[in-house]
């Protein structure tokens, strides 16, 4: 454990917000998860319908700063064209 205040803030601070992203991360992966099940499953619409919920929890994912921007462009890119490949 640090001696020095300042860093003893800053440890409580950094575990707060490690718990934080970590949940963030963790309903990103659910968001896509969800995509991923109904493209399986061959339904479009509800595909279509959970790729805008991923898109848009990861939109404030970026926003926050939980994930880089290019990162969440490159994630909704995918999630995107695999949903309009499906027939």
């Amino acid at each position: 454990m640090a001696n020095i205040k300042s860093q003893k803030k800053r440890i409580i601070t950094n575990e707060k917000a490690r718990q934080r992203n970590r949940s963030v991360k963790s309903s990103l992966k659910t968001a896509t998860k969800k995509v991923h099940t109904a493209v399986e499953a061959g339904d479009k619409e509800s595909a279509l319908k959970f790729a805008h919920d991923a898109c848009r929890t990861l939109d404030k994912a970026a926003s926050k700063g939980v994930i880089h921007k290019n990162q969440a462009a490159n994630r909704k890119s995918g999630l995107m064209t695999l949903v309009n490949e499906m027939s």
